[in-house]
């Protein structure tokens, strides 16, 4: 029988050899934990961050599935992994998943919920959701069910994450209390894309009026870094509290616009990246357990990470963290 079937699939594999992507989709398919790699890959950015930086805060958004072997609610928990982190990022969990200023669907509320709550058992677990909304009520309703489930709350316009929100006026959870540590902050602001300001300078200053507990920044703004200078206003709130800041770190993704891309890579591409993001133009997929890939994040003076960790951020926010999803699915 095997026989037969290789010499019937033997014309399909000739004409598949023919296209460009066959050794891609080849590796894709390779049986290994894709869930078990990331979950090693955020475990070793932490450890080596704190081997640096003793209190250095790790933060992974989205990926929820992590926290149990097999992404169930009824699965084992993976103690290292929680160990690992400082406190779990989520998006879209009341409102926005579905698109901005749409309900998510209940069944997925629930889920997600089910897996942060196991997290959040484990001891005390900060969770950051970041949830979209434009229309007041349901901002207002947004707010209220992130509160009421106990995570830490932000409702932003649109899923650009390029402004201040106007509303509600006073940032919920307003506080004058110096936050030094994640589990004391009550609200927090997830700017990560600051476009729609033409200076660093401007960007700086619209933050510094703001009164959120955490910042969560883009390291650079039009490729240039923050000075320390800059950083040091953002430390603290209007009402003279210090605040904590964390910069943004896509490890799940490669980014075409920032200074490690190198424009070769679009005719002879580094094993480890695979192809562009649909509907996305500047993010590529890539290989995230490949060494050549957490190179360009940590462990030398030029990496992503080390360079953060030479300034004044307190910690990252690590995004990307569900790319697992798209190899499980190719």
């Amino acid at each position: 029988m095997n026989r037969y079937l290789a010499l019937l699939l033997a014309p399909l594999l000739l004409v598949a050899c023919e296209f460009d992507d066959l050794p891609e989709l080849t590796f894709q398919r390779e049986v290994r934990d894709f869930r078990a790699d990331m979950r090693e890959l955020v475990r070793d950015i932490a450890i080596y961050a704190r081997e640096r930086r003793e209190n250095f805060i790790v933060v992974p958004q989205d990926g929820v599935e992590l926290v149990t072997t097999d992404g169930l609610a009824t699965g084992a928990l993976e103690i290292e992994y929680l160990d690992a982190v400082d406190g779990l990022g989520a998006q879209g969990v009341f409102f926005g998943a579905a698109g901005v200023d749409q309900p998510t669907p209940i069944t997925q509320t629930d889920r997600l919920i089910e897996l942060i709550d196991l997290a959040v058992e484990t001891g005390e677990f900060p969770v950051l959701v970041t949830d979209f909304a434009n229309s007041r009520r349901n901002i207002d309703e947004a707010y209220d069910s992130i509160a009421e489930a106990g995570f830490l709350p932000f409702v932003a316009p649109n899923r650009e994450l390029d402004t201040v929100p106007g509303f509600p006026l006073e940032v919920p959870g307003t506080n004058f209390a110096d936050i030094d540590d994640l589990g004391l902050a009550r609200n927090f602001l997830n700017l990560v894309n600051p476009r729609l300001f033409s200076t660093r300078q401007e960007f700086i200053d619209a933050l510094v009026l703001t009164d959120y507990d955490v910042l969560i920044l883009d390291f650079f703004f039009n490729g240039e870094p923050f000075t320390a200078a800059q950083l040091q206003q953002l430390r603290f709130k209007p009402g003279g509290g210090r605040r904590l800041l964390l910069a943004y770190l896509s490890i799940g993704q490669a980014e075409s616009d920032r200074f490690y891309w190198q424009n070769s890579w679009f005719s002879n591409p580094p094993v480890w990246l695979v192809e562009q993001v649909a509907g996305d133009p500047t993010n590529y997929h890539v290989r995230y357990w490949e060494p050549g890939w957490q190179a360009i994040l940590f462990g030398s003076p030029d990496a992503y990470l080390d360079r953060i960790l030479d300034t004044a951020f307190d910690g990252v926010f690590l995004d990307h963290v569900d790319e697992y999803e798209f190899f499980e699915r190719n």
